[in-house]
């Protein structure tokens, strides 16, 4: 007799295998010992191949890191990062994990140097790459380094850690575990796409009826113009010709008014399409266009690493903004993600309450920067640190409203 075994079942008996082999993992790599090295982020490309495993079995996913993109960034955005690289020391070695820092010497105006993990403003998602099977051993060998390093600041500080993240709940268990001190600075929620089982009705139980007939009325205005398309390129040639136009729109909006738009910096244009490019040859990289005959009104940049995406750059044309063309463009983007069951969730990049993809992405992650005394004997001025840290942002925040209130006038 033959036993059959049901889905949801099935599914049980999955997970429970999957949990037993990762135990197995972990446990065979906590037995053994771990060699911890430190690079320069730009020297990083002999070891391509092991990042790249590193990346997809990530017990965190974070496209920023996939050497597509943070070798793209590095000449711009990461010239003094260097890399801490965990490896096992088991044959054959696997790299476990991937920690890019640079040295803040005078980060509170004071000779109190803090170590600070790499993000910048085109990577505002800052989880370092830990195997999902042994992320407990990379942290802890990370941590060892960190503390045995004398040479080493002895504050280290995390932005933009996803609090709910399984990154998160592992560094914590082992930061209690040592008492070390820790504090978390700017805690705030932003929108993700996350829609597990309800992905058919999403859209309708998210997106109020009022606002999708207003929508579709918008629609309809913009039929009366031209012929309405939304184009989808991801192969490396079409996603090429789709940034331009991209490049086009940022330019064109309050981004190029204000300077910070991508095309308008030589160095920052090159680095967003060879992260595209690259990107785009092992599928992680789409743009969207919602186009009026022919012509782009506006342009989405959807990352993508495993399960996960991000929603990385959008533009629109503001002559046609009383249509909604970026709404219109991510509503129907949403749709496309919902329809694809590989992608397990979108994280929007979108500041707190943002005014517009608030109201369709219903999920939220919370993120915070996490500052932790990685040495021993730095848990006394460590209560200094934390309010010096919290006077340096207190201080930012202050010098951009002013200039918020300047540039308003």
């Amino acid at each position: 007799m033959t036993a059959r075994i049901g889905p949801g079942l099935s599914d049980q008996v999955q997970a429970v295998t999957a949990n037993a082999r990762r135990a197995a993992t972990a446990e065979r790599v906590s037995a053994m010992s771990v060699a911890v090295e430190t690079r320069p982020l730009a020297s990083l490309g002999g070891v391509t191949e092991p990042w790249k495993a590193l990346a997809a079995r990530a017990l965190e996913l974070n496209v920023f890191l996939d050497p597509a993109f943070a070798l793209a960034a590095a000449p711009v955005l990461g010239a003094d990062v260097q890399v801490g690289l965990v490896w096992s020391q088991s044959s054959p070695t696997e790299l476990l994990g991937l920690f890019p820092v640079r040295v803040e010497a005078r980060r509170y105006g004071l000779p109190l140097a803090a170590l600070c993990s790499w993000t910048h403003p085109f990577a505002p998602f800052g989880t370092p790459l830990v195997h999902r099977d042994a992320a407990e051993p990379a942290i802890s060998g990370w941590l060892d380094y960190l503390m045995r390093d004398r040479s080493l600041p002895a504050f280290m500080l995390m932005p933009y850690v996803c609090d709910d993240g399984p990154f998160a709940s592992v560094l914590d268990a082992i930061l209690t575990r040592r008492d070390c001190a820790s504090a978390s600075y700017d805690r705030h929620q932003r929108a993700l796409l996350a829609p597990e089982d309800n992905r058919a009705d999403y859209l309708g139980d998210a997106v109020a009826r009022k606002q999708r007939k207003e929508l579709a009325r918008k629609w309809r205005r913009m039929q009366d113009l031209g012929t309405v398309t939304v184009s989808y390129a991801d192969d490396s040639a079409a996603v090429a010709a789709a940034l331009q136009d991209f490049f086009r729109l940022e330019a064109a909006g309050w981004k190029g008014r204000a300077g910070t738009a991508a095309a308008a910096d030589p160095d920052i244009r090159q680095f967003v399409t060879r992260a595209a490019g690259d990107l785009a040859t092992q599928g992680g990289a789409t743009i969207h266009r919602l186009c009026i005959a022919d012509k782009p009104i506006a342009a989405c940049i959807m990352l993508r690493s495993g399960q996960h995406a991000w929603c990385w750059k959008i533009a629109y044309d503001e002559s046609f903004a009383r249509f909604s063309p970026g709404t219109q463009l991510l509503v129907r983007i949403t749709d496309d993600l919902l329809h694809d069951t590989s992608i397990t969730q979108v994280d929007s990049l979108a500041t707190p309450n943002h005014p517009m993809i608030d109201h369709i992405w219903r999920e939220r992650c919370t993120m915070s920067d996490r500052l932790i005394a990685v040495k021993p004997d730095a848990s006394g001025p460590f209560a200094l640190v934390c309010r010096l840290e919290s006077l340096r942002r207190l201080g930012r925040s202050a010098a951009r409203t002013m200039r918020e209130h300047w540039r308003g006038r």
